[in-house]
C-alpha cells in the first residue's frame, strides 16, 4: 500500500493529475484488499485461539484468500451489526463518522456467494455468541484511519515544491571576483528563479493550488518554513530570558573547549561548572511555526531564514535566506545585505531599520569564530572579515552594542472590534 502513498511518488517521479489520479486509486484498491485480508486473519486467530470449534471453522473463515473479495471500511461484519443497532435506535456511534466510512446494514450484493454467507454466519456469532461479540467491537478492531488521500497529495506536493525552493544553486552568486557567495532572495525573486531553473514547478504549483499564482503559492509553502535570523523576532520576552542563559552556557563551553586545547600528554582535562540551559516552550516563541521548527531545544528544522524587516519598499515580498547556509555564508549574506541597504536603498536615514540586521551579524559572530577560524590565501579568515563587516556598519551607522542587545520589534496594535 505504501508504494502508492502520495510521499513516495513523488520521490521516484515528477507528480502529474494523471499519475496523482492514477495513484489513488491504487491506494483505494490496496487499502480495500488489506482491509479485507485483515478481516480474516482476525476470524482465523478466533479459531486457534480456541474461540471458534473446528466444526464452525469451515463456515467462518475462507481458507483460499484469492476467493476474498476487497471491501470497504464499514463493510465488515461487527460495522454491519453495529450499523443495523444504530438504525434501529439501540445506540449511537461516532464510529462511522470519525472514520470516514458509510454505515453499511446489509450484506453487499456484489460480493461472492460464498463470501456472503461467511459474513452472514460470522454476524450470527457476532450477536449470539458472548465472547467473540465482546471481541467484535469498535474497541478491539483495527480503525484503518488515516490522513485523507487530499491532505497526503497537499503535504506531498508541498514538499516536492520546496525541495525545489531548496536547490543550492538558487542561494548563492558569483561575485566580481569569481568567488561564490551566499545571497538571500525575496519570495519573489525565489519565484522566478526556481520557475528559470525548472520550468515544470508551474505545473506542480497548479496541482497543489490553482486558485493562486505561482509567486502566491510559493509564498504559502514558505509560510511555515521560515524561522527568523534574529532571536528578537524569534522569541518572547521569556524566551529572551532564556536565550540569554542558553548563551551563557555556549560562552563557558567555549573557555573549558580553550583551557583544554593545548592540554599536555597526561594532563587531566579541566571542567567549568557548566549549568544546564532551560528547555523552550512553545509560548516563548513568537509563533507557532517558529516553535513547531525549533522545539525545546532550538534546534534548526526550518528550511529558510528569514529577514523579517528587511525587504525594500519596490518589493515587500518576505526576504529568505537557505537554512543550509554555514555560519560563515549567512554571516556573509548577512553584511552583504546591511551594506545593501545602507548604500543603495537608502537606509542610512532608517538607522532603526539597521539596529537588527547588525544586531544578527553580532549573534552569528561568535559561531563564525568558533567554527570558521581557517586562514584564506591572504591569511585571513572568515572570522576576521564578519567582524570587520560588523566593525565598518557599526562605525557607518553609530550603532551600538547596547543598542543590538535591547532592540526589539515593535509590539503589534490589538485589532478593533
Amino acid at each position: 500500500m505504501s508504494s502508492v502513498e502520495p510521499s513516495i511518488i513523488v520521490e521516484a517521479e515528477m507528480p502529474t493529475a494523471g499519475r496523482l489520479k492514477e495513484a489513488r486509486i491504487e491506494h483505494a484498491a490496496a487499502r480495500q484488499r488489506i482491509i479485507a485480508l485483515q478481516e480474516e486473519l482476525d476470524w482465523d486467530v478466533y479459531h486457534r485461539y480456541g474461540l471458534i470449534a473446528d466444526d464452525q471453522l469451515s463456515e467462518l473463515v475462507i481458507p483460499d484468500t484469492s476467493n476474498v473479495p476487497s471491501i470497504d471500511l464499514g463493510e465488515r461484519a461487527f460495522e454491519i451489526v453495529l450499523a443495523r443497532k444504530v438504525a434501529e435506535g439501540e445506540i449511537s456511534t461516532e464510529w462511522f463518522n470519525r472514520h470516514g466510512s458509510t454505515p453499511v446494514t446489509e450484506i453487499p450484493d456484489h460480493w461472492p456467494d460464498l463470501y456472503k454467507k461467511v459474513v452472514a454466519k460470522r454476524i450470527e456469532l457476532i450477536e449470539s455468541d458472548k465472547n467473540i461479540g465482546l471481541i467484535e467491537r469498535p474497541e478491539y478492531k483495527r480503525r484503518w484511519q488515516s490522513e485523507t488521500w487530499e491532505k497526503k497529495q497537499q503535504a506531498a506536493l508541498k514538499s516536492w515544491l520546496l525541495d525545489k525552493c531548496e536547490d543550492r544553486r538558487l542561494w548563492f552568486s558569483t561575485d566580481d571576483y569569481g568567488e561564490e557567495r551566499a545571497r538571500p532572495l525575496s519570495v519573489r525573486a525565489l519565484a522566478n528563479r526556481v520557475r528559470d531553473l525548472f520550468p515544470e514547478v508551474a505545473e506542480v504549483a497548479a496541482l497543489y493550488d490553482s486558485s493562486k499564482d505561482f509567486a502566491q503559492v510559493i509564498a504559502d509553502i514558505a509560510k511555515t518554513e521560515h524561522v527568523p535570523y534574529l532571536a528578537a523576532l524569534r522569541y518572547k520576552d521569556t524566551g529572551m530570558r532564556k536565550r540569554a542563559d542558553w548563551e551563557h552556557v555556549w560562552d563557558l563551553q567555549r573557555q573549558e573547549d580553550a583551557l583544554n586545547a593545548e592540554l599536555a600528554e597526561g594532563e587531566k582535562e579541566r571542567r567549568l561548572d557548566i549549568p544546564v540551559p532551560p528547555k523552550y516552550r512553545s509560548g516563548d516563541f513568537r509563533k507557532n511555526e517558529y516553535w513547531s521548527n525549533r522545539g525545546k531545544l532550538d534546534v534548526p528544522k526550518e528550511r529558510f531564514i528569514s529577514y523579517l524587516g528587511a525587504e525594500t519598499d519596490t518589493d515587500p515580498t518576505l526576504l529568505l535566506g537557505w537554512a543550509g547556509w554555514d555560519h560563515a555564508q549567512q554571516a556573509d549574506a548577512l553584511a552583504t545585505l546591511a551594506h545593501e541597504r545602507l548604500e543603495q536603498d537608502g537606509w542610512s536615514e532608517h538607522r532603526d531599520r539597521m539596529v537588527p540586521l547588525l544586531a544578527g551579524l553580532a549573534e552569528l559572530l561568535p559561531w563564525v569564530k568558533q567554527w570558521h577560524s581557517e586562514k584564506d590565501e591572504y591569511g585571513d579568515t572568515p572570522a576576521d572579515h564578519a567582524e570587520e563587516d560588523l566593525t565598518t556598519l557599526r562605525d557607518t551607522t553609530g550603532i551600538t552594542e547596547s543598542e543590538m542587545k535591547a532592540w526589539r520589534p515593535a509590539a503589534r496594535g490589538r485589532k478593533k472590534a
